[in-house]
């Protein structure tokens, strides 16, 4: 059998097909025919499927009411294609809003639901190839769409290299003219697949080509070999509670304030595996009987770690046995606080709430009093040394503290001592300890814990999931590094040396350091060494 564009198209088609989607020729539900199930080729949505889904799944609320979601779902509000779908986007996740009359003659509020994401049983899967559709003078025919409950979610652009000039490249460019031309399909849209038979790639609606990433796993964050991606791809995406998982919990939108633009953002296969790992560790840990230490995330710098992290809160927040939980994200410099904090705004729709930075200790204790939970900013030095132990700020144990860079030394994790005074200090992590008692700690870092470092662990616990640098570069996440080593001899003498501290920890263990601060240490000096004139123009001549 040659292996062309519908050979491939075949062979997906039976994947899902063993993943539990009914399968369907496109032409067969074309108006006209005898299974047909659109009135035009302009019908998107699968009607019938939807309004059935709709009745199922909402059974207690009115028909009319029903009826006025779906007229709420079908209409399109805006000349932007990215904002009808984050509209679309925030009635799947959430259900339309509706308000109906009780028999009481009292208003009730309502939302009915689109999908069942907790019963993937409970909903309808459908896979259709060769979907055409006309929508002004153009007529397209995507080559897989993917419909659940009717609604036309997944978009699959088929190539074959057995066609000369037929690549993975193009397959994208099919989709940004499909994009332009079909708003009405893309409106639905919410993950997007290419591929040219050899390599696969997974995106969003405003994804661009370099945004495209492999999903090499199925049923766990380890890649699959010896199997084609795009087997690999359909099997660990479309897997129907994956698919359900990623649809509502690793979607996000990211405004731009300084552009007005509007990025979708979907997660990648180590962001999703390490997150859904993180939180099972996260219930674990905070039972009853839980040691508080929900682990370690090593994903290496570059790969979307502030990401993982959004979609770690988002989450963890939704855990029905996490009560609404608080979460305090912490940072060891103002300038990271800010950063990150930005981007917990930018993307705030994902945790359903509008993140707080808290701007002194009296102001973060009264953000842990608000018993409906919050998302909040501080940064380690709110827990500087007090006189004896640390105030108490809560003693509630669904409290989550999110560490970033966790390893590093400014979280203050060694017990010193003054050599002046004798007095002994604990540093911020005793500290953080003492104000929030039965809070769990998870730590995300993009450089991994030294097997040797004890106290990483003994507040974190062990790794939960690691997204090395080679994983990275293999998926074109990050660039690779080429070192060689040139070594210009640093001629020091023994005064120069006296000048150095011996001790870096001592300047930074209770401090933020800024770059002033950097420079009025002794550490200027072994800076003036390195920059000598003479050492700086040998390095010049060698490169």
């Amino acid at each position: 059998m040659p292996f062309n564009e519908s050979t491939i198209e075949e062979a997906a088609l039976s994947w899902f097909g063993e993943l539990g989607y009914a399968v369907a020729h496109g032409p067969d539900l074309a108006p006209g025919e005898a299974a047909a199930e659109r009135a035009s080729f302009g019908d998107v949505v699968l009607v019938g499927r939807l309004r059935e889904a709709i009745d199922r799944l909402n059974p207690n609320i009115p028909t009319e009411a029903r009826n006025e979601a779906f007229r709420k779902l079908m209409l399109t509000d805006s000349p932007s294609l990215v904002a009808n779908n984050r509209k679309f986007h925030q009635m799947l996740r959430d259900g339309v809003e509706v308000e109906y009359r009780r028999g009481d003659g009292s208003i009730a509020g309502d939302h009915v639901r689109l999908i069942d994401f907790d019963d993937p049983a409970n909903n309808d899967w459908l896979a259709v190839n060769q979907f055409t559709v006309i929508e002004g003078q153009r007529n397209r025919r995507p080559d897989i769409v993917v419909f659940v409950n009717g609604l036309p979610l997944a978009v699959i652009e088929l190539k074959s290299l057995a066609d000369e000039g037929a690549t993975i490249d193009l397959a994208f460019n099919q989709l940004q003219t499909y994009r332009a031309e079909l708003p009405s399909l893309f409106r639905f849209n919410e993950l997007l697949v290419i591929s040219d038979g050899q390599k696969a790639r997974l995106g969003s609606l405003t994804a661009g080509i370099e945004w495209f990433k492999p999903w090499p796993t199925a049923e766990s964050e380890q890649p699959v070999k010896g199997i084609l991606e795009l087997e690999i791809l359909v099997r660990g995406v479309f897997e129907r509670s994956r698919f359900l998982s990623l649809v509502r919990d690793f979607v996000l939108f990211e405004d731009d304030p300084d552009s007005d633009c509007v990025t979708k953002i979907l997660a990648g296969y180590h962001q999703f595996h390490a997150t859904h790992k993180a939180i099972a560790e996260t219930l674990k840990a905070t039972r009853e009987t839980g040691d508080r230490r929900c682990g370690v995330v090593w994903h290496t710098q570059g790969s979307g770690k502030s990401y993982t992290m959004l979609f770690y809160a988002g989450l963890v927040i939704s855990q029905p046995g996490m009560n609404n939980p608080t979460v305090v994200v912490l940072t060891d410099r103002n300038d990271l606080d800010d950063q990150l904090f930005g981007q917990f705004q930018r993307c705030s729709e994902i945790l359903r709430q509008t993140p707080v930075q808290a701007d002194s200790v009296e102001h973060l204790r009264e953000l842990l009093q608000v018993a409906s939970g919050g998302v909040i900013f501080t940064t380690v030095h709110k827990f500087a040394e007090a006189d004896g132990q640390f105030p108490l700020l809560t003693d509630r144990s669904n409290v989550v503290v999110i560490a970033d860079e966790a390893h590093r030394s400014q979280y203050g994790f060694y017990a010193k001592q003054d050599k002046e005074s004798g007095k002994i200090s604990y540093g911020f992590a005793r500290n953080i300890r003492d104000a929030l008692p039965n809070a769990s700690f998870i730590g995300f870092t993009g450089t991994p814990i030294e097997l040797t470092d004890k106290n990483t662990r003994a507040v974190f616990g062990d790794h939960v999931s690691v997204y090395d640098i080679q994983r990275a570069v293999d998926d074109g996440a990050t660039k690779p590094i080429y070192y060689e080593s040139r070594v210009i001899k640093l001629t020091l003498d023994d005064a120069r040396i006296e000048t150095i501290d011996e001790d870096f920890e001592e300047i930074t263990e209770s401090e933020e350091l800024t770059t002033k601060e950097k420079l009025k240490t002794k550490w200027a000096a072994l800076e003036a060494m390195v920059g000598d004139d003479e050492r700086i123009g040998l390095l010049a001549r060698d490169l």
